[in-house]
């Protein structure tokens, strides 16, 4: 076993053991009969919540499938009259789908990277170094949560134009790299990392770069998955600024934006936007089921303040 995985192992524990410390704190919970009542009605709300987030999701998909004209017919039904497969087909010859998933995809990794960047060298920084100021600095920072981003839009918008980036994709990523909530998450989490190990670090020599990414980091991997997940929804689920910032949809355009070229004077594709809506939702689910270990793991030990 590594130095490294030594030291994470020590820190953190092994994820088997996480599990079973999981585990064994639900089985002690249910000890007494109050105490297995208490689990069953918390297991029944949870169900209960669980059904009603799913249920939209569920008519969605069998709208999907049914004809345009059934989409609203009264009584309504949860199946149509036929199941319209092809209605997933014929999204992709409606218009340039292709290209809105290829920019939706460019535009939430990227912004994704930059983000997780931007946010542990800054979480680094306020959390770790001592430097003059740097608690009324942060404060500042975080100050920035409290503005509505609808207000930011027409000044982020003139210094778009400003630096000539309407139109491009560095209007579509740069302006959101520098958030708040990404270096107070991560700040947080650094502060829960032990000083000894830093301190260590330094006395074989580590300067704050290499301890940045040799110890903190690769100890940061939960915290660093959260965020990963949170600023890729954000990214792929945008459609106010990528509406405002884009003028040439047929190249540039994101998902959410083609979403809403199924409606026209015409009338409005339900059927086709139903399931263009599922295609879209492909990308996230599978990258939350990808990272469902280090995303349960990283929110348990950030509602305990770190460790």
């Amino acid at each position: 076993m590594s130095t490294e995985t030594e030291t994470r192992t020590l820190l953190l524990g092994t994820d088997d053991e996480f599990v079973r410390e999981e585990t064994g704190r639900r089985g002690a919970i249910a000890r007494t009969r109050g105490e297995r009542v208490r689990l069953v009605i918390a297991h029944v709300f949870v169900y209960l919540a669980a059904a009603v987030f799913v249920a939209p999701l569920v008519y969605a998909f069998f709208s999907a499938l049914k004809p345009n004209i059934e989409i609203f017919s009264m009584p309504p039904t949860l199946i149509g009259s036929q199941i319209k497969w092809g209605n997933f087909a014929e999204v992709f010859a409606y218009g340039p789908f292709w290209t809105y998933i290829g920019n939706s995809l460019f535009v939430a990794v990227a912004g994704t990277l930059v983000v997780l960047i931007v946010s542990t060298t800054a979480g680094y920084a306020f959390g770790r170094l001592r430097w003059k100021g740097r608690d009324a600095v942060f404060l500042l920072f975080l100050a920035t949560l409290m503005v509505p981003a609808e207000v930011l839009v027409i000044p982020m918008f003139q210094v778009m134009q400003w630096f000539g980036w309407v139109n491009t994709y560095q209007a579509l990523i740069l302006p959101f790299a520098f958030t708040a909530f990404g270096t107070f998450l991560m700040r947080q989490f650094f502060r829960g990392i032990p000083f000894e190990l830093e301190e260590a670090a330094r006395v074989d020599g580590a300067g704050p770069v290499r301890t940045f990414l040799q110890i903190i980091l690769p100890l940061s991997k939960s915290a660093v998955a959260v965020l990963s997940v949170f600023t890729f929804l954000s990214f792929w689920n945008s459609y106010l600024w990528p509406l405002i910032v884009t003028v040439d949809y047929a190249s540039l355009g994101t998902l959410p934006v083609g979403l809403a070229s199924f409606s026209g004077l015409t009338g409005t594709r339900w059927d086709l936007q139903m399931a263009a809506a599922i295609i879209s939702m492909i990308p996230t689910t599978l990258l939350v089921i990808v990272l469902q270990k280090h995303l349960v793991k990283g929110i348990a030990m950030a509602g305990l303040g770190g460790r």
